[in-house]
């Protein structure tokens, strides 16, 4: 009887624990936060990670700017040349306060730093602003996009690779 006992014992335990698998295996693991040290070690971002031409849009407010009314409307389209080397060259068509800032379209020059964990900083040299443009940026979609926010202004860019 001890023995029909056991077997029945061992077989339910083998059936359970079958069971916790099967169901274990089918649910999905809780949501975590990653670690940072992870993702640098996943994705690998370097300067190197932006390379080619990319079109970008901007748009926000100008805040801190001597001579303009904080609050006003800023837009700016134009393509970018990262070089993957940490240099950059644009052409810029900017409106602010609905007037163009030049006719046709301004170059400008910069460098940028994009580190193991796809952020990165940029700072770009245009006639169109009297102080240089200090972005931060996080690079996403393995390159081909950029978000950036300038420093000191309510401003946004994407930059969007150019196939």
């Amino acid at each position: 009887m001890n023995h029909r006992l056991l077997s029945k014992v061992s077989i339910t335990t083998a059936f359970v624990m079958i069971v916790c698998c099967v169901v274990m295996s089918s649910t999905p693991a809780p949501a975590q936060l990653p670690d940072s040290s992870n993702l640098s070690h996943e994705r690998g971002c370097s300067n190197r990670t932006l390379s080619g031409d990319y079109g970008f849009a901007s748009q926000g407010v100008l805040l801190n700017v001597p001579g303009v009314p904080p609050g006003t409307p800023f837009r700016s389209v134009g393509v970018a040349h990262f070089d993957g080397k940490g240099s950059l060259t644009w052409v810029e068509h900017t409106v602010v306060g609905g007037v163009p800032l030049n006719t046709g379209w301004t170059p400008a020059t910069g460098t940028y730093s994009v580190n193991r964990d796809c952020t990165g900083t940029a700072v770009v040299f245009t006639p169109n602003s009297p102080v240089a443009l200090d972005l931060a940026f996080v690079v996403v979609r393995q390159g081909n996009e950029v978000h950036t926010v300038l420093d000191a202004n309510a401003i946004t860019t994407v930059f969007t690779k150019v196939d």
